[in-house]
């Protein structure tokens, strides 16, 4: 059987069921994009195999990523949640899914859904797909816009790095590399 030609960073199992299942598909729904937002800043710094691994853990402790119940954690919950090690227990992180869950109710208020305000920072415009892993750029203007919206908004933790990988997780960016079996007969969004 001919081995499946994917995006040369899917190289253990959980990198390469993400890949094959996750990333880059367009998410539409609220809950999976807070999930996304909350782990990609947790991420910040270190591998998404490490996120990957522990992510289990983290639904467990942050109520399956639902908005209204992470904003209404207390000072006392994310303290236990801090001495879990089943999560990257870095305060700051941890505290952040708060200030995000609290910031993302107010946002989804306003536009209807996160989906839709996502909408805005889409770009449109066909681009050649990349043919090597280092044609992906890590940023990009509608990232870098993105990031200033969401700080301005009370997001902590979406530097226009974090906002870019989220936006590829979610699909509003689809960087598969041209050779990928995910990209054969698949439109952008």
């Amino acid at each position: 059987m001919r081995k499946r030609a994917r995006c040369a960073w899917a190289t253990t199992p959980e990198m390469v069921a993400y890949h094959d299942d996750e990333w880059g598909r367009p998410l539409h729904d609220d809950r999976a994009l807070f999930e996304f937002l909350v782990l990609e800043g947790a991420q910040a710094g270190l591998s998404w195999l490490t996120i990957l691994r522990k992510r289990d853990r983290y639904r467990t402790l942050f109520a399956g990523f639902e908005p209204a119940r992470v904003a209404r954690f207390t000072p006392a919950r994310l303290a236990r949640i801090l001495c879990d090690p089943g999560i990257v227990r870095n305060r700051a992180k941890v505290a952040s899914a708060v200030t995000n869950a609290r910031a993302f109710l107010r946002v989804r208020k306003e536009c209807g859904s996160f989906d839709a305000y996502l909408a805005r920072f889409a770009n449109r415009e066909r681009r050649r797909r990349p043919r090597r892993q280092a044609e992906i750029p890590v940023t990009s203007p509608q990232a870098q816009a993105l990031s200033n919206d969401l700080r301005a908004r009370g997001f902590t933790f979406v530097g226009p790095t974090i906002c870019y990988a989220f936006m590829q997780a979610v699909g509003v960016v689809d960087d598969h590399l041209a050779s990928c079996f995910v990209t054969k007969g698949r439109r952008r969004r």
